[in-house]
């Protein structure tokens, strides 16, 4: 769930229609993401699930899973009362 909602964010920022995106797809080197395009996905996922992404958190984000992993994290904490 939380891979579809990135993807159709991802492909919203950059404006292209992608097909194979996986946990393993790096922002940088796959998808060639610069830092604010970047930014502009972490701030849509924060809207979109209502919440925040510490930015040591989005520093350690290399790939698409590791965005995954961060978004089921800091909702769990959300739903926790964190």
């Amino acid at each position: 769930m939380e891979l579809e909602m990135l993807k159709n964010i991802i492909e919203k920022i950059l404006d292209r229609k992608l097909d194979a995106v996986t946990e393993k797809t790096t922002f940088v080197d796959d998808l060639g993401i610069d830092s604010l395009d970047f930014f502009q996905i972490m701030i849509e996922l924060e809207e979109v699930y209502d919440i925040h992404i510490d930015q040591e958190d989005a520093e350690e984000i290399v790939t698409v899973g590791d965005a995954v992993e961060t978004l089921r994290r800091v909702t769990k904490g959300n739903r926790n009362g964190k």
